[in-house]
Protein backbone atom coordinates (compact mmCIF):
# COMPACT_ATOMS: atom_id res chain seq x y z
CA UNK A 1 0.00 0.00 0.00
CA UNK A 2 1.43 3.35 -0.99
CA UNK A 3 2.21 5.60 1.46
CA UNK A 4 4.33 9.38 2.26
CA UNK A 5 6.20 10.34 4.49
CA UNK A 6 6.59 14.11 5.72
CA UNK A 7 9.05 16.34 6.63
CA UNK A 8 10.85 19.12 7.10
CA UNK A 9 14.48 20.32 6.61
CA UNK A 10 15.50 16.55 6.61
CA UNK A 11 13.67 16.03 9.97
CA UNK A 12 10.46 13.34 9.55
CA UNK A 13 7.26 14.56 10.66
CA UNK A 14 5.09 11.28 10.18
CA UNK A 15 3.88 8.75 8.09
CA UNK A 16 0.60 8.69 6.18
CA UNK A 17 -0.73 5.58 4.55
CA UNK A 18 -2.87 6.18 1.56
CA UNK A 19 -5.94 3.72 2.52
CA UNK A 20 -8.35 6.05 1.27
CA UNK A 21 -10.04 6.98 -2.39
CA UNK A 22 -8.76 10.68 -1.75
CA UNK A 23 -6.66 11.85 1.17
CA UNK A 24 -6.50 15.93 0.94
CA UNK A 25 -3.99 17.94 2.12
CA UNK A 26 -3.81 21.89 3.14
CA UNK A 27 -3.75 24.31 6.35
CA UNK A 28 -7.20 23.96 7.59
CA UNK A 29 -8.10 21.02 10.13
CA UNK A 30 -10.38 19.44 7.98
CA UNK A 31 -7.40 17.96 5.25
CA UNK A 32 -6.80 14.48 6.27
CA UNK A 33 -3.12 15.85 5.95
CA UNK A 34 -3.25 19.08 8.22
CA UNK A 35 -0.01 20.89 7.54
CA UNK A 36 -0.50 23.91 9.44
CA UNK A 37 1.59 26.51 8.20
CA UNK A 38 0.70 29.98 6.44
CA UNK A 39 2.54 29.20 3.07
CA UNK A 40 0.11 26.20 2.55
CA UNK A 41 -3.22 27.19 1.12
CA UNK A 42 -6.48 25.74 2.92
CA UNK A 43 -7.19 23.09 0.70
CA UNK A 44 -4.00 23.21 -1.24
CA UNK A 45 -3.72 19.30 -2.87
CA UNK A 46 -5.57 16.26 -3.65
CA UNK A 47 -4.22 12.53 -4.13
CA UNK A 48 -6.67 9.79 -5.55
CA UNK A 49 -5.53 6.49 -4.77
CA UNK A 50 -6.99 3.32 -6.32
CA UNK A 51 -4.87 0.39 -5.49
CA UNK A 52 -0.93 1.08 -6.04
CA UNK A 53 -1.71 3.84 -8.12
CA UNK A 54 -2.17 7.51 -7.02
CA UNK A 55 -2.70 11.19 -9.02
CA UNK A 56 -1.95 13.89 -7.51
CA UNK A 57 -4.17 17.24 -8.14
CA UNK A 58 -2.91 20.80 -6.68
CA UNK A 59 -6.48 22.55 -5.98
CA UNK A 60 -5.32 26.00 -7.24
CA UNK A 61 -3.49 27.00 -4.23
CA UNK A 62 -1.77 30.55 -3.69
CA UNK A 63 2.07 29.34 -3.93
CA UNK A 64 2.23 25.92 -6.03
CA UNK A 65 2.74 22.05 -5.63
CA UNK A 66 5.82 20.72 -6.86
CA UNK A 67 7.24 17.13 -7.91
CA UNK A 68 11.17 16.85 -7.91
CA UNK A 69 11.30 20.43 -8.60
CA UNK A 70 8.97 21.11 -10.90
CA UNK A 71 5.64 22.76 -10.72
CA UNK A 72 2.35 20.48 -11.65
CA UNK A 73 -0.89 20.96 -11.84
CA UNK A 74 -1.91 17.50 -12.22
CA UNK A 75 0.63 14.55 -11.95
CA UNK A 76 0.42 10.60 -12.01
CA UNK A 77 2.75 9.60 -9.11
CA UNK A 78 5.41 7.12 -9.32
CA UNK A 79 7.90 5.59 -6.53
CA UNK A 80 10.18 7.67 -4.54
CA UNK A 81 8.89 11.00 -6.15
CA UNK A 82 9.03 14.18 -3.53
CA UNK A 83 6.12 16.39 -3.18
CA UNK A 84 6.86 19.69 -2.16
CA UNK A 85 5.02 22.18 -0.71
CA UNK A 86 6.28 25.34 0.50
CA UNK A 87 9.34 23.81 3.29
CA UNK A 88 7.61 20.57 3.61
CA UNK A 89 8.31 17.42 1.92
CA UNK A 90 6.17 14.46 1.05
CA UNK A 91 8.24 11.19 -0.29
CA UNK A 92 5.92 8.61 -2.04
CA UNK A 93 6.96 5.49 -1.37
CA UNK A 94 5.07 2.31 -2.60
CA UNK A 95 5.61 -1.22 -1.39
CA UNK A 96 7.66 -3.43 -2.87
CA UNK A 97 5.35 -5.95 -5.51
CA UNK A 98 5.64 -9.34 -6.09
CA UNK A 99 7.49 -10.85 -9.16
CA UNK A 100 9.22 -7.62 -9.00
CA UNK A 101 6.27 -5.58 -10.81
CA UNK A 102 6.44 -1.96 -9.62
CA UNK A 103 3.15 -0.04 -8.36
CA UNK A 104 2.83 1.16 -12.88
CA UNK A 105 3.96 -1.51 -14.68
CA UNK A 106 4.48 0.19 -17.95
CA UNK A 107 3.17 -2.39 -21.09
CA UNK A 108 2.68 -1.55 -24.53
CA UNK A 109 -1.57 -1.41 -24.87
CA UNK A 110 -1.08 -4.75 -27.48
CA UNK A 111 -1.18 -6.75 -24.77
CA UNK A 112 -4.12 -5.68 -23.38
CA UNK A 113 -6.13 -7.96 -25.47
CA UNK A 114 -6.52 -10.07 -28.31
CA UNK A 115 -7.40 -7.12 -30.86
CA UNK A 116 -4.84 -4.59 -29.86
CA UNK A 117 -1.25 -3.52 -30.47
CA UNK A 118 -0.90 0.32 -30.68
CA UNK A 119 2.26 1.81 -30.22
CA UNK A 120 1.21 4.65 -27.63
CA UNK A 121 1.92 2.59 -24.10
CA UNK A 122 -0.24 2.75 -21.29
CA UNK A 123 -0.26 2.17 -17.50
CA UNK A 124 -2.26 -0.15 -16.21
CA UNK A 125 -2.86 -0.82 -12.48
CA UNK A 126 -1.14 -4.21 -12.37
CA UNK A 127 -3.72 -6.30 -10.19
CA UNK A 128 -6.43 -4.72 -12.59
CA UNK A 129 -4.88 -6.48 -15.19
CA UNK A 130 -5.42 -10.14 -13.58
CA UNK A 131 -8.71 -11.97 -14.31
CA UNK A 132 -9.50 -12.24 -10.69
CA UNK A 133 -9.41 -8.05 -10.39
CA UNK A 134 -12.11 -6.27 -8.49
CA UNK A 135 -13.39 -3.62 -10.79
CA UNK A 136 -12.72 0.10 -9.18
CA UNK A 137 -15.03 2.32 -9.70
CA UNK A 138 -13.76 6.35 -9.00
CA UNK A 139 -14.34 8.14 -6.23
CA UNK A 140 -17.03 10.34 -7.53
CA UNK A 141 -19.24 6.84 -8.73
CA UNK A 142 -18.70 5.52 -4.56
CA UNK A 143 -19.38 8.60 -3.34
CA UNK A 144 -23.01 8.74 -5.47
CA UNK A 145 -23.73 4.81 -5.17
CA UNK A 146 -23.99 4.69 -9.25
CA UNK A 147 -22.74 1.46 -9.34
CA UNK A 148 -25.20 -0.15 -11.47
CA UNK A 149 -25.09 3.42 -13.29
CA UNK A 150 -20.96 2.68 -14.39
CA UNK A 151 -21.99 -1.23 -15.58
CA UNK A 152 -24.82 -0.45 -17.42
CA UNK A 153 -22.14 1.92 -19.65
CA UNK A 154 -21.06 1.06 -23.61
CA UNK A 155 -17.91 0.08 -23.62
CA UNK A 156 -15.51 2.69 -24.35
CA UNK A 157 -12.55 1.84 -27.49
CA UNK A 158 -9.70 3.71 -28.71
CA UNK A 159 -8.78 2.73 -31.97
CA UNK A 160 -4.73 3.89 -33.44
CA UNK A 161 -5.36 5.69 -36.70
CA UNK A 162 -1.69 6.44 -36.70
CA UNK A 163 1.74 5.11 -36.95
CA UNK A 164 2.32 2.16 -37.71
CA UNK A 165 -0.27 0.37 -35.46
CA UNK A 166 -2.61 1.94 -37.02
CA UNK A 167 -6.36 0.20 -36.88
CA UNK A 168 -5.20 -1.39 -33.70
CA UNK A 169 -7.81 -1.36 -30.32
CA UNK A 170 -7.82 -0.89 -26.59
CA UNK A 171 -11.03 -1.77 -24.82
CA UNK A 172 -11.39 0.88 -21.85
CA UNK A 173 -13.22 -1.84 -19.60
CA UNK A 174 -11.09 -0.61 -16.10
CA UNK A 175 -12.08 2.63 -14.38
CA UNK A 176 -8.95 4.41 -15.27
CA UNK A 177 -6.70 4.12 -18.37
CA UNK A 178 -3.19 6.40 -18.47
CA UNK A 179 -2.28 7.19 -22.11
CA UNK A 180 1.09 8.23 -24.01
CA UNK A 181 4.39 8.63 -23.17
CA UNK A 182 6.13 9.91 -19.29
CA UNK A 183 8.10 12.76 -19.60
CA UNK A 184 6.31 13.90 -23.19
CA UNK A 185 2.64 13.82 -22.33
CA UNK A 186 0.18 11.56 -20.92
CA UNK A 187 -3.28 11.47 -20.00
CA UNK A 188 -5.86 9.53 -18.36
CA UNK A 189 -9.36 8.40 -19.18
CA UNK A 190 -11.57 7.78 -16.96
CA UNK A 191 -14.49 5.55 -16.72
CA UNK A 192 -17.31 7.32 -14.86
CA UNK A 193 -20.90 5.51 -14.23
CA UNK A 194 -22.37 8.66 -17.22
CA UNK A 195 -19.60 8.41 -19.17
CA UNK A 196 -15.79 8.72 -20.33
CA UNK A 197 -13.72 11.69 -19.13
CA UNK A 198 -10.40 12.40 -20.35
CA UNK A 199 -8.04 14.77 -18.12
CA UNK A 200 -4.25 15.95 -19.19
CA UNK A 201 -2.06 14.89 -16.58
CA UNK A 202 2.01 14.93 -17.59
CA UNK A 203 3.46 17.27 -20.38
CA UNK A 204 4.05 20.80 -21.41
CA UNK A 205 1.92 20.39 -24.38
CA UNK A 206 -1.72 18.89 -23.89
CA UNK A 207 -3.72 16.88 -26.25
CA UNK A 208 -6.16 17.49 -28.61
CA UNK A 209 -9.79 15.97 -28.89
CA UNK A 210 -11.47 16.99 -32.36
CA UNK A 211 -8.40 19.83 -33.06
CA UNK A 212 -8.91 21.58 -30.06
CA UNK A 213 -6.29 21.36 -26.84
CA UNK A 214 -7.50 20.20 -23.39
CA UNK A 215 -7.29 22.64 -20.86
CA UNK A 216 -7.19 22.08 -16.70
CA UNK A 217 -10.77 20.27 -16.61
CA UNK A 218 -11.52 16.53 -17.59
CA UNK A 219 -13.77 16.57 -20.40
CA UNK A 220 -16.42 14.14 -21.41
CA UNK A 221 -15.54 11.95 -24.88
CA UNK A 222 -18.20 11.70 -27.38
CA UNK A 223 -18.72 8.60 -30.04
CA UNK A 224 -15.86 9.21 -32.60
CA UNK A 225 -13.87 12.27 -31.20
CA UNK A 226 -10.54 12.10 -32.70
CA UNK A 227 -7.75 12.37 -29.72
CA UNK A 228 -4.05 12.85 -30.18
CA UNK A 229 -1.82 12.07 -27.55
CA UNK A 230 2.17 12.32 -28.22
CA UNK A 231 1.83 12.62 -31.81
CA UNK A 232 -0.32 9.56 -32.06
CA UNK A 233 -4.29 10.16 -33.38
CA UNK A 234 -6.84 8.25 -32.06
CA UNK A 235 -10.26 7.44 -32.21
CA UNK A 236 -12.78 6.96 -29.48
CA UNK A 237 -15.96 4.99 -30.01
CA UNK A 238 -18.81 3.53 -27.60
CA UNK A 239 -19.55 -0.11 -28.44
CA UNK A 240 -22.90 -1.56 -27.01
Amino acid sequence: MPKLILSMDGLVLKEVILKKEKTTIGRKPDNDIQIDNLAISGHHAVIVSILNDAFLEDLNSTNGTYVNGQQVKKHVLKNHDVIELGKYRLKFLVDATPSGLGSFDLIATGTVNTIGRPEVDAFTPTAERTHTATQVFTPEALERGDEAAASELPTGIIQVLSGANAGRELVLTKSLTTLGKPGNQVAVITRRPHGYYITHVEGATFPTVNGGTLDAQARRLEDHDIIEIAGIKMEFFLRA
